[in-house]
């Protein structure tokens, strides 16, 4: 069997370098598109301009690190990967023009994106009808992966809703011993209703009841109205899964009109924006579930900080950075095991993924292609993320 790409990581920088001088003199591997004797291209269709773009950009600098790190040791098999890279504009039909243009013209071993659900939702039968593996890096709507069955090329980074939605249930029955909680979703974002539908069942489950449920719009601005029907409900809990442009002004009207109890929301407030937007002090006593946090103290957590900053000015990196740089590691670690860059050989090798051991948690795919992991809980103190706790599967 291969050594994984991460088993070469370990190896010294002079060492992977003789290595990967020695493999490159054996000849190319099978090849199938994406691949040239010294370089293997990988698509990036991500939100880099647009509604999200704090997504796209995120996970592009964790992308940008981690093809650094692996070109630097020798690559895969001694080819250097060349990211090829298209901005989808957060917008699904940008997203689908980008499929296209990177599996027919540019012709890339598998393709990386896009941040939200309906933007990746926008390039799976593309994807499927051209043999491309398109890992997503934080699309967590679970049909992305399949309904009945599986879409063999399509794979994810990240949990999926229902996971995040019983995460956040379950943290507030049992851990903030709440007996009634409000609803406040994004009415149009699947993103949002299926967190929505798995808080509202596990949270009955444990006992608990919804007392008022309410829907936005995005691009709403003005969420007064609304939250005074909420207010009136008395709920000890609002759970808001959305995207951070309006749960950061809805947190912040929200505490102008003295509800002061817990909110809390799944990774799509994982944006500084949302900071800028709520304001720091009105974001106390909220939490989120997330992929990671960089306060954990596991080590191999604490390296990657350190990668980062070094790279980026110091900045700490947020989970979209961490699914990012886990998305090159898996997609790298895949081909590697594959020993091709044929779509069919790198597909069977990242459903076979097993205890593959990277930021976000350990990789094993179940047979919907999504990964078996941790989950993170995360609050925000002086708008800061601090590490709560982890919830297992």
């Amino acid at each position: 069997m291969k050594k994984s790409i991460l088993g070469k990581l370990s190896y010294s920088v002079v060492s992977t370098a003789l290595i990967a001088g020695l493999l490159a003199g054996c000849g190319a591997k099978g090849t199938n598109g994406g691949s040239s004797d010294d370089v293997i291209k990988i698509g990036v269709n991500l939100e880099l301009s647009g509604a999200v773009a704090s997504y796209g950009q995120s996970i592009a600098e964790g992308i940008e690190l981690g093809v650094e790190e692996i070109n630097a040791k020798g690559g895969i098999d001694g080819k250097k990967i060349e990211l090829v890279k298209a901005d989808n504009k957060s917008d699904a039909a940008e997203a689908t023009n980008a499929a296209i243009k990177l599996t027919s013209q540019d012709k890339v071993a598998a393709i990386i994106g896009a941040a939200t659900s309906g933007n990746t939702k926008a390039q799976v039968q593309i994807a499927q009808d051209n043999k491309t593996v398109l890992l997503t890096p934080s699309g967590t709507s679970p049909d992305l992966t399949g309904t009945d069955s599986v879409n063999d090329y399509i794979f994810r980074t990240c949990f999926i809703d229902p996971f995040q939605g019983s995460v956040a249930a379950n943290f507030a029955a049992t851990k903030l011993n709440i007996k009634n909680a409000a609803i406040f979703a994004d009415s149009a974002s699947d993103y949002a209703k299926g967190l929505a539908a798995s808080f509202k069942e596990t949270f009955a489950a444990a006992g608990g009841t919804v007392v008022a449920e309410e829907a936005y719009a995005a691009k709403d601005t003005d969420f007064r109205a609304t939250l005074t029907r909420i207010k009136a409900a008395n709920p000890e809990f609002v759970f808001i899964p959305g995207y951070y442009e309006e749960v950061g002004l809805i947190i912040k009207q929200a505490r102008e009109m003295g509800i002061t109890v817990p909110f809390m929301g799944g990774d799509g407030w994982d944006s500084p924006k949302l900071v800028e937007l709520a304001g720091a002090d009105a974001l106390n006593n909220t939490f989120i579930t997330n992929h990671y946090s960089s306060g954990d103290p596991d080590a191999k957590i604490q390296k990657f900080v350190e990668s980062f900053k070094g790279k980026y000015s110091d900045k700490s990196p947020d989970a979209f950075n961490a699914l990012g740089y886990d998305s090159i590691y898996l997609l790298s670690d895949s081909i590697d095991r594959a020993d091709s860059t044929d779509g069919e050989r790198i597909k069977d090798a990242m459903a076979q993924t097993k205890d593959l051991g990277l930021i976000s948690g350990t990789f094993t795919f179940d047979e919907m292609h999504n990964p078996i992991k941790t989950a993170t809980v995360l609050k925000y103190e002086g708008g800061k993320q601090v590490f709560e706790t982890k919830v297992n599967p």
